[in-house]
């Protein structure tokens, strides 16, 4: 019986130590869906493990829920595009800094034939401004994702009340990018979105980009190790490898060598 017992202890230390040893393996980023569903991080990580001995692992969802997630310690890194929340984050002890990383921009995007009329227009707020004053669909996320927190910015600089829910005009969905884009489609409204998903996004239909390249449209992603005082388990020193990696030379060439049909993606915000 004791010889049993002796196997018994052997066998659950053995255990434990393979499932450390696995968890050792990887970190857990807790990320925006935009950066996954473009491919990101599968084109990265390829160049990242050749050099390095652990990988990584992506919780993709909205920004609002990210933080959440990082604030629960469940993660070693939170990678995601709302400078104000990222802030915060640190602020309040959650995380050690936040750091630039890359950018690209978000779009309007709307029915090609255009019935709010707006597809000359040059700023995003005077599109907007036309859209709820003509009460032409407009779909928004209503998750507080990075996406769904500039447009209600953008509501705010325009000196209006954020529409609501009872506008038969504006379409709340609670959900992602993609299920928005494809309820925005079905419905023929507008919406507001990063452009990397839209241009990795299969079911535009008759829909398009109406409006780019407007200084308030610039989306920036900032990544931010979480902070070990607070949360004990966290990898901190493989999260400053990765974070210290995606920052380099070589990080920030992978961020710019990502393309969808010739398009890239992302930029990199540091120049070597």
């Amino acid at each position: 019986m004791r010889k049993f017992f002796l196997k018994v202890i052997i066998f659950l230390c053995s255990t434990f130590n393979s499932v450390v040893k696995s968890e050792d393996k990887f970190i857990i980023i807790q990320s925006t869906t935009s950066i996954r569903d473009s491919g990101f991080y599968e084109h990265i990580q390829k160049k990242f493990v050749e050099d390095h001995d652990f990988e990584i692992k992506v919780v993709a969802v909205g920004t609002g829920q990210a933080i959440k997630n990082a604030e629960k310690c469940d993660a070693d890194i939170l990678f995601v595009h709302h400078k104000p929340s990222e802030l915060k984050f640190v602020r309040n002890g959650f995380g050690v800094y936040r750091k630039d990383v890359m950018y690209n921009e978000f779009v309007l995007i709307g029915p090609k034939e255009d019935p709010a009329n707006i597809r000359n227009f040059k700023k995003i707020k005077l599109a907007l401004e036309k859209i709820r004053n003509k009460k032409k669909n407009f779909v928004t996320r209503g998750d507080q994702s990075g996406t769904h927190k500039k447009e209600l910015e953008l509501w705010q600089q325009i000196n209006q009340e954020i529409p609501n829910n009872f506008e038969n005009w504006y379409i709340e969905t609670g959900a992602g990018m993609g299920s928005s884009l494809n309820i925005a489609v079905n419905k023929n409204a507008y919406i507001l979105s990063d452009q990397s998903t839209w241009l990795t996004f299969g079911n535009k239909k008759n829909h398009k980009i109406l409006l780019k390249n407007d200084p308030p449209l610039i989306n920036t992603y900032g990544i931010i190790p979480i902070n070990p005082e607070n949360c004990p388990k966290a990898k901190n020193d493989k999260a400053e490898i990765f974070i210290k990696w995606l920052t380099s030379k070589e990080g920030q060439m992978q961020i710019n060598s990502l393309q969808k049909n010739g398009t890239q993606l992302f930029f990199s915000f540091y120049a070597f």
